[in-house]
């Protein structure tokens, strides 16, 4: 009797442990995407200004814009889904929140571009990606949970 309360003792302790370490494991990929995903958000916030003004007198580069929008609407989408680790989930949610703003203006842009007008009062506001970038705040805060 007491061989098998050790037994189911340390299995008990043993499956907590896996758990344990599976929370781990899943806090370090969610950060790695999230620092993945901020780098080709930033990287797009900083691009998208000068394509959208380009795109407004070059077919190439209205392309390229379209293009890149849907590149940054497929990487919002995937990273929204992504499954938060539990001492993550505001932080997550915060991005999330960012992003619904962000794909409302790639929304939009695609809309101007399949309407064949391009706005170009909509391209001059330099903000219309800020949201992106801002990201990078909270994907900073989402790092310290790394350490």
């Amino acid at each position: 009797m007491k061989k098998i309360a050790i037994v189911f003792v340390t299995t008990i302790l043993f499956l907590g442990g896996c758990s344990f370490l599976e929370d781990v494991n899943s806090t370090l990929n969610y950060v790695d995407e999230a620092r993945e995903y901020a780098s080709e958000a930033s990287d797009f916030a900083n691009e998208a200004p000068t394509l959208a003004k380009q795109a407004i007198n070059d077919e190439q580069a209205l392309n390229e814009f379209e293009s890149r929008l849907e590149e940054m609407k497929k990487d919002i989408q995937e990273f929204n889904e992504l499954e938060a680790p539990k001492v993550g989930a505001e932080l997550h949610q915060n991005i999330v929140d960012r992003n619904e703003k962000a794909m409302n203006t790639i929304d939009q842009f695609l809309k101007n571009i399949e309407d064949g007008n391009l706005d170009p009062s909509m391209v001059e506001n330099t903000d219309a990606f800020q949201t992106l970038t801002e990201i990078n705040d909270v994907i900073d805060q989402i790092n310290q949970l790394n350490e």
